[in-house]
């Protein structure tokens, strides 16, 4: 077992103090940064990347850290909390910018990284807001070499550090060795690893007894020790100054793990072997690993367990864009150890499924959503009452209103949901509705084709790139698994397209099928519908939702078994409206007590008479919001209460 001893029974498993930072990545592979077009947010820095892994893989973690009063310091927090971290400890700096990192992936071997950290928030951290009785009540301390390299931040570490040791914390120093971010060279050579310098060795050493165990890479303890190019004189160096644990982390070679002496050769030292696999991007690899270490660690396994984890991690994380966002859950590291795994991560398909679904994301347990993503029926409503259709946007965002009114009124927060098309009709509605916690849903299709088309694009993955990512992408297919075969696999690879812009896009699917009136024999609709359901199951469609007509209870039955069988992660089915009375669909809510159905969606049963009534201005906005609200209470009352109405049945 290792010789570390961390405390138990207290709150905090691990906490992180450093560098805390967002980074920029260019989206073009193979590219130059100055040539980057585009690029994507994550959160970043090495304690960041630290705190949030630990958090995924189940553990408690806290970050310690400074960010800027600004969005960017409340997107890092908010990413923090979401994946389980506590942020009470993140200061808020009224005057400086949270720090950014532009990074690049050239090839294999060249990553261009440019450190926006001038006068940062996080370079900035305030030691007289370490809190002691905060420190007290964790397990264990990471600090990032980083915060040794200014006055400042070096006072903030050492009293965080004096903290843990009078509370028994178990003392963590990631290496992590910038040369840029010590002055060391210029600030375009962000990517340099290493550079000899004694006042680093010397700021290094002073530090070392205040830690039980050290963390870094060969070039790191090169640096901690001050002897170029030999390894076991470096760690010698380090030996002679402190007694903590190393663990020196060598690659594709595994690591190192060093407790007592100092071996001849570095070969001699215990060695865990490490993972090959394809390299995307090594960046964020060393906090992966140590995410890994840290968190096996502190479950009080040996360390052949710890280091296979963080070794396994590290792999998973290069063959990835990004650093924390690519860190693994435990279900993809169940994965990736059951023997099945593809030796080639990227193809690995389950892999990356896993990794879009067991990662922290908003809970949807009950859905109930109202539907105004039409377009050519409230155009017609418009010829029909004789009125220009440049009021449409005008009625979706009064329905918008009636939404939050019924939110506010039946205490539905969390369980909300829209779903409007994002075109001249509903641009204003669907702005108005993203951002306030609500499931919004958005159409992709083209109204009423089938085949299936995409609307106002050709290039529905392109389309995408301009999408928010918490709305979901709703498709409606006109299928018939008896559909004739042209038709069928030219409607299945359309779909196929779109499942593939959505796992790129980080987008979730909705997935609706109406059986079309020709092909539909009564009573055997439910079993069509399953057939249609598990056709695409067949062709590796995996959405997080169905949309589908109403089922008898056997029905539901049969698609919980289905979406069991071929993917548990899929969040669940909502029920369409298909324009029936309200009554009809309140009657069909007392078969869909299945746990696999969430809620419903319905659109023109609640608001069509009220539409043709506010366009021929028989009825004013406040009237028609109050119309529409009731008709949709009359629908969540039922839904929640549909089991009461089983039982009365009964």
């Amino acid at each position: 077992m290792p010789a570390l001893q961390f405390p138990e029974n207290r709150p905090i498993d691990l906490a992180c103090l450093g560098r805390l930072a967002v980074d920029l990545y260019a989206e073009q592979f193979g590219s130059k940064l100055e040539d980057a077009r585009s690029m994507a947010k994550y959160l970043g820095g090495s304690s960041g990347n630290l705190a949030f892994g630990v958090a995924r893989l189940g553990l408690r973690s806290a970050m310690i850290a400074r960010v800027g009063d600004e969005q960017m310091g409340r997107f890092l927090t908010q990413t923090l909390e979401a994946e389980g971290c506590d942020t009470s400890q993140v200061q808020i700096d009224p005057e400086r910018l949270t720090a950014l990192v532009l990074l690049g992936l050239k090839d294999r071997d060249t990553f261009p990284l440019l450190f926006v950290r001038e006068n940062c928030a996080d370079m900035a951290i305030d030691a007289a807001q370490i809190d002691e009785s905060f420190i007290a009540k964790c397990r264990a301390l990471a600090i990032t070499g980083t915060h040794l390299s200014t006055p400042g931040t070096r006072a903030a570490s050492q009293s965080a550090l004096d903290y843990a040791a009078k509370h028994g914390v178990v003392r963590v120093l990631d290496i992590d060795y910038r040369p840029v971010l010590w002055g060391l060279t210029s600030r375009g050579a962000g990517e340099n690893r290493y550079v000899a310098d004694a006042h680093v060795t010397q700021q290094l050493q002073e530090m070392l007894p205040h830690f039980d165990m050290l963390v870094g890479t060969e070039e790191e303890f090169f640096i901690a020790g001050g002897v170029a190019d030999d390894i076991i004189a470096s760690l010698k160096a380090v030996r002679a100054k402190s007694r903590a644990t190393m663990v020196v982390k060598r690659g594709a070679l595994g690591c190192c793990v060093i407790e007592g002496e100092i071996p001849a050769h570095i070969d001699d030292a215990t060695t865990y072997r490490g993972e090959r696999v394809e390299v995307l991007n090594v960046l964020g690899a060393g906090d992966a690993f140590l995410s890994g270490l840290m968190a096996t660690l502190l479950q009080g396994k040996d360390w052949a367990e710890s280091t296979k984890i963080a070794n396994a991690c590290g792999a998973i994380v290069v063959s990835r864009h990004a650093c924390s966002a690519a860190m693994p859950t435990p279900m993809e590291l169940a994965h990736w150890f059951s023997g099945s795994r593809n030796p080639h991560v990227d193809a690995d398909q389950q892999l990356a499924h896993l990794h879009r679904v067991t990662t922290a994301r908003p809970q949807w347990d009950e859905l109930c959503v109202m539907a105004f993503d039409h377009r050519s029926q409230f155009y017609d409503m418009t010829r029909e009452a004789g009125v220009d259709d440049s009021r449409i946007p005008a009625l979706k965002k009064l329905l918008v209103q009636a939404a939050a009114q019924v939110e506010a009124e039946r205490e539905m927060q969390g369980h909300t949901g829209v779903l409007i098309d994002g075109g001249d009709y509903g641009r204003d509605a669907l702005a108005s509705a993203t951002g306030r916690g609500w499931w919004v849903g958005r159409p992709v299709e083209l109204p009423g084709s089938r085949p299936l088309r995409f609307d106002g694009t050709r290039s529905v993955g392109s389309a995408l790139t301009h999408w928010p990512t918490e709305q979901v992408v709703k498709c409606l297919v006109h299928y018939h698994p008896d559909d004739n075969f042209e038709l069928r696999l030219q409607q299945e690879q359309t779909v196929l397209e779109l499942w593939e812009a959505t796992r790129a896009s980080g987008n979730e699917l909705l997935l609706e099928i109406i059986l079309p009136r020709a092909l539909s024999i009564a009573g055997q609709e439910d079993a069509a519908v399953l057939r249609a359901v598990k056709r695409f199951y067949n062709i590796g469609v995996k959405p997080e939702w169905w949309k589908l007509a109403p089922m008898s209870a056997a029905g539901w039955h049969g698609l919980e078994v289905l979406v069991e069988e071929r993917d548990p992660h899929c969040r669940g089915a909502v029920i369409l409206g298909l324009n029936q009375p309200i009554a009809h669909l309140v009657d069909s809510f007392r078969n869909a007590t299945n746990p696999i159905v969430k809620g419903f969606m319905v659109g023109r049963s609640l608001w069509m008479d009220e539409s043709l009534a506010w366009l021929r201005a028989d009825i004013d906005d406040a009237t028609f919001v109050s119309r529409v609200a009731a008709n949709y209470t009359v629908l969540v009352d039922a839904w929640r209460n549909r089991r009461s109405m089983v039982r009365a049945v009964a």
